[in-house]
């Protein structure tokens, strides 16, 4: 028996190997990272690891006994060159390692900005992996400045960050508000409110120009003309989906590496789930960044490997935390032509997208129970009255009825 190879060593690629096992498989399992380091969590990187308290060993989503146990080979720092679907083998580290099922869970890489405009100066850094943290972590010291471009969750989780840590924080953001690309008005002007009162300065509708400095960087130059000093920069201008081992290999490529309902690519013998895999959704196509679809994709893909013939239903969720808010998504706000606000009440607030009389999505700051109300409707596929989620005299739960 060749067994199942995973290509990947993240949230996806532990799940799925986990999956098998607990369903049953007895047949040889390896997973493959280029990482040195177990599958970890990601989340943490640009939270509480970053701010140092959590120790990278807290970080690991299994006990080195656990793949042990199970007998499930990881094999780390290694490199996976090409794929060969005619003859079910992978190269890896220069040997040749045969497959039954073959699953890429090989995630995403942050973008980077082009060296002419600065981008490979020591002291530009992404936030991706934990060698991306541990390498900018000295650079968070009290007093200094950062410049974040890019006004997205990863960026806006550093900058909360870097202020706590007592840095003077500016985030540049090209669209006219952060968050423009995945949230409504509301909750960019809601985030945008609480960093400026915590004393990041917000430069929005603006680009970035260029990161200044000859070997390090010192700063950056707006494309407004305004240039700013900084100690360092982090880049968090989004992702790409790493689909190259895929395309080399003659997969269909579709804004990622793409499946169908049960996580097969167009080869049979070969998966794909996590950041990586594109899949059908209410009619289109979507892939999803995040660890609930990376385990919960990864997990059906498991099943259906070894027969169970299921559909993959996804359930979008998200969170971020920054200072002391805690945002919690639900659902997908795309399409929505209008947004109804429910609160505040206390610290509580949320922001519900409708399209229509359809709920779509709903974004709950520091509300547990709106978000826990809201995703429970659209899983069901029902809908509110939009007057009823405005009005905080109804009790949340009776929105369920």
């Amino acid at each position: 028996m060749r067994g199942i190879v995973i290509v990947g060593a993240g949230q996806a690629g532990a799940a799925l190997a986990a999956k098998a096992r607990a369903l049953g498989y007895d047949g040889p399992v390896t997973i493959i990272g280029q990482e040195p380091a177990p599958p970890y969590q990601r989340p943490p990187l640009s939270k509480a690891y970053l701010m140092g308290q959590m120790q990278a060993d807290r970080l690991w989503l299994r006990s080195p006994e656990f793949y042990t146990e199970n007998a499930i080979t990881l094999r780390l720092g290694q490199t996976v060159s090409s794929i060969d679907p005619a003859g079910k083998t992978i190269t890896v580290a220069g040997q040749s390692l045969p497959y039954d099922h073959l699953a890429l869970t090989t995630g995403s890489t942050p973008r980077r900005l082009p060296a002419a405009i600065g981008g490979a100066l020591a002291g530009v850094y992404t936030v991706r992996n934990l060698a991306d943290v541990d390498a900018m972590q000295p650079e968070f010291a009290a007093g200094r400045t950062v410049v974040i471009v890019g006004g997205g969750y990863i960026g806006l989780e550093a900058a909360a960050v870097a202020r706590k840590l007592g840095l003077k924080v500016h985030v540049i953001e090209m669209a006219p508000r952060i968050l423009q690309r995945v949230a409504a008005p509301e909750t960019s002007a809601y985030i945008a409110a609480m960093h400026r009162a915590h004393g990041v300065e917000i430069h929005e509708g603006t680009g970035l120009d260029r990161i200044l400095g000859q070997t390090r960087a010192t700063g950056v130059r707006l494309t407004d003309g305004r240039q700013i000093a900084a100690d360092f920069v982090i880049v968090g201008v989004g992702v790409t989906p790493n689909t190259e081992l895929a395309q080399a290999a003659g997969l269909t490529i579709d804004n990622g590496i793409a499946t169908d309902d049960f996580g097969c690519t167009s080869d049979p013998a070969i998966w794909a789930a996590g950041d990586c895999a594109s899949f059908p959704y209410q009619g289109g196509r979507i892939r999803l960044e995040s660890v609930g679809n990376a385990i919960d994709q990864a997990e059906a893909v498991a099943a259906n490997m070894l027969g169970a013939g299921a559909a993959y239903a996804a359930k979008p969720w998200f969170w971020s935390d920054q200072y002391d808010c805690k945002l919690q998504i639900a659902g997908l706000n795309t399409g929505y032509d209008t947004v109804v606000t429910r609160g505040p009440e206390g610290e509580a607030i949320s922001f519900w997208y409708f399209q229509g009389d359809r709920l779509l999505a709903v974004d709950a700051m520091n509300d547990p129970r709106g978000y826990m109300v809201g995703k429970r409707l659209i899983e069901q596929g029902k809908s509110p009255a939009k007057a009823d989620v405005a009005n905080t005299q109804i009790p949340i739960k009776d929105l369920l009825n």
